[in-house]
């Protein structure tokens, strides 16, 4: 079948090039700052002109002549001028706002990612599967009913387990007939930088993926590259399952402008590559059909190029970020004050007293009452209620479509969460133990977090992810049951992280977070302490000390829950304003088991000594409230970390460091003791040998000792 407007996708590819040409110009003249071209791959063009901008796409970096011809869906757009925007780092560039060089534009349909190891498939499988999973809630859908997801990417990047989790994926997905208009277009050059990709290895790796139609072309050839493209989409949108498209394209330069691709390749291959540019090929074919003339060839690409560099002139002369803070805004935006401040929502009466996993069960039913937009998925949520039971009564109360089982692939898990995120959905996946994050931890830094910062806030992908974390198991599961390091989380920018420690605090954070990712579009990680999850009591067997009733609505966003200990007995407040008498003399910052273990020692120290002690539950470990802990710290005149995670992995030393600084100019914290306790940096052994690298009580209490004997320094001067 003829291409309809073929001289308007051989501009697409043209402009594409030039793109590349100024891209080079920038860099040599300073003002620009990408060189991974698109030279070889724009045959690419035919997908920007077979989906348009209802079909999300997450385009891999060589992609230029996608969103060129797309943006021909959407008249007036400067697809041209807003790319050399994004070539210099521009703050007018549309889509980042200068901070990436990034394809993507909201009026397009292309979320900004920067596919470097196709990380962006599994999030790409979660817009397919969401896609099609709204209408079964009930919800309006956002897409038409034949909109399809375009995923694009390198050969190279077919071999990282990202991609092959999520073709995987697709295929499990596939296998039980579920409905996933996803299209992967994999464009094969041959290379990875300078390793080559086995001759035949794209082919037959595509050909492996069961229940995937593998369709191929030969991107030299326009007309061709346009049949196959056109049969993929149309049976990604008719049969609403998923689909590979193998691209041959070649690589016309180096891999990026510092990559010098004559060490690696022989003159004659790189003069076979040139034979079969894509450009120059459309070009022949157009000619040859009679289409247009040799001078109208080379006027075209002149023209090309000279809008190219006018843009490129522009770019060069608009303004850059220029202030951190400028930079940061799309990582540290502002939130609904009714969120930052929490809100009281008392429960109904009479209210029973909850364990931790009663008290996360209980507001996940309450989720998926209240918004329609909730989904519970991970492995074992489902029938068995997870490995701990906490899910365990959702799927009776909600429904296969909204509490169901994921294959065991904590990267797929996480980029569902993303895809449904990103489509209207209140997504909350469950990573079943801390330990197992680590395999996926680039869906949330990589891909999670950057969205908003890529897309200047103009997108999102919200969601609450739980995670059953920390050790204390009294020797079960070594280190893949037992992980206690946190430092990975805490240094993602704009993601939130709490950790509830018992029922109250469980509904109060779980509120938070789900406020926190609905209304202000954020992605929260829930750190659960296993041991906690059952415990029903505190200093002695049978007291029930850690159950609790509803209590509090929602949390406020980063501030600490005080527990003042006396030998009169416990009291709560959940702000740290002055406390009652007696005053204490020493304040405790902790968190999860922490609490716990703290909250005995201390109650010893009241009882034994006559004092009072100011307990803090952080609550929020990123961000910290820093605040609540310092003004403890000035109250009380001592202050002790008491950090179950490893020495150099959890929270003691941002706490000392803002502790140090703030020192500087507050005379009452110069005169603060501070001592910090942690476990050791060490994995988790099994059987009790455990208890040698967890922090103990008996450590918490000699610190606290130590600390309370300590005499206060002299005023300075």
């Amino acid at each position: 079948m003829p291409i309809p407007s073929p001289l308007a996708l051989l501009e697409s590819m043209i402009l594409a090039r030039a793109l590349d040409q100024v891209a080079l110009e920038l860099r040599a003249a300073g003002h620009g700052h990408y060189t991974i071209g698109s030279g070889g791959h724009e045959s690419n063009v035919v997908l920007g002109r077979l989906t348009g901008p209802g079909d999300p796409a997450l385009l891999h970096y060589r992609s230029a002549a996608v969103q060129i011809e797309r943006a021909r869906h959407v008249p007036g757009h400067d697809v041209v001028r807003h790319i050399a925007l994004s070539l210099c780092a521009s703050a007018e560039d549309p889509m980042s706002g200068g901070r990436h060089k990034v394809f993507g534009h909201p009026l397009l349909g292309i979320q900004p990612s920067t596919s470097t190891i196709a990380s962006h498939l599994p999030r790409a499988l979660g817009i397919a599967f969401a896609m099609q999973r709204r209408p079964k809630l009930g919800l309006p859908p956002m897409h038409a009913p034949d909109a399809i997801v375009l995923a694009t990417m390198g050969d190279a990047s077919l071999n990282h387990s990202t991609a092959q989790g999520a073709l995987n994926a697709a295929s499990w997905m596939a296998h039980q007939r579920l409905p996933l208009p996803l299209l992967v277009v994999v464009e094969d050059n041959g290379l990875g930088i300078s390793t080559r990709t086995p001759e035949g290895w794209v082919a037959a790796r595509l050909g492996a993926m069961p229940h995937m139609q593998v369709f191929t072309a030969d991107g030299s050839d326009l007309f061709g590259t346009y049949d196959a493209a056109e049969a993929a989409v149309t049976h990604v949108r008719t049969r609403r399952r998923p689909a590979l498209l193998h691209l041959r394209t070649v690589r016309l330069r180096g891999h990026a402008g510092s990559d010098v691709d004559s060490v690696y390749r022989s003159p004659a291959e790189i003069a076979e590559a040139a034979t079969r540019d894509p450009v120059a090929c459309a070009g022949r074919q157009l000619v040859q059909a009679g289409l247009l003339t040799e001078p109208e060839l080379r006027a075209l690409e002149e023209r090309c190029l000279a809008r190219a560099r006018e843009a490129a002139a522009a770019a060069a002369a608009s303004p850059r970020l220029k202030s951190r803070a400028a930079v940061m805004a799309a990582v540290t935006h502002p939130l609904p004050a009714e969120v930052a401040a929490g809100s009281e929502r008392p429960a109904a009466s009479p209210a029973p007293a909850l364990t931790l996993a009663q008290g996360i069960n209980a507001t996940l039913a309450e989720a998926l009452a209240q918004r329609p937009e909730v989904l519970i998925f991970g492995e074992d949520v489902a029938k068995k209620g997870g490995v701990y039971g906490v899910t365990k009564g959702l799927l009776d109360k909600a429904g296969p479509a909204r509490v169901f089982n994921a294959l065991l692939d904590e990267q797929t898990i996480l980029g569902m969460g993303l895809g449904a995120g990103s489509t209207g959905l209140l997504p909350i996946p469950e990573i079943q133990y801390l330990a197992y994050l680590h395999n996926a931890e680039d869906q949330l830094r990589g891909e999670a977090a950057t969205l908003p910062y890529f897309s200047n806030l103009q997108m999102a992908n919200p969601m609450v992810v739980r995670i059953a974390s920390f050790g204390y198991q009294k020797g079960f599961g070594g280190h893949f049951h037992n992980d206690n390091a946190i430092a990975v989380l805490r240094d993602i920018p704009g993601i939130a992280v709490c950790a509830p420690a018992r029922g109250d605090d469980a509904i109060a954070l779980l509120r938070a977070a789900l406020d926190l990712a609905w209304r202000a579009k954020r992605v929260v990680i829930v750190l659960e302490p296993i041991a906690l999850y059952h415990s029903r009591d505190l200093h002695r067997d049978g007291d029930g000390g850690w159950v609790a009733g509803p209590g509090e609505g929602s949390a406020a966003f980063a501030r600490a829950r005080q527990y003042l200990v006396s030998a009169q007995g416990k009291a709560e407040t959940d702000k740290a304003s002055p406390a009652p008498a007696p005053a204490p003399t020493l304040a405790i910052a902790t968190y999860a088991n922490g609490l716990w273990m703290s909250l005995r020692v201390a109650q010893r120290l009241a009882d034994e000594l006559g004092i009072a002690v100011c307990v803090l539950d952080l609550r929020w470990l990123a961000p910290l409230p820093l605040d609540d802990v310092l003004d403890a710290a000035r109250r009380c005149g001592r202050l002790l970390v008491v950090d179950e995670c490893r020495r150099s992995a959890g929270v003691h030393e941002a706490i000392a460091a803002a502790l140090l600084e703030a020192q500087q100019d507050d005379d009452a914290l110069r005169q603060v003791r501070y001592r910090s306790c942690s476990s050791a940096d060490s994995f988790v052994p099994l059987g009790d040998a455990a208890n040698l690298v967890l922090l103990s009580e008996a450590e918490i209490e000699a610190a606290a000792r130590a600390l309370l004997a300590a005499v206060a320094p002299a005023p300075r001067g």
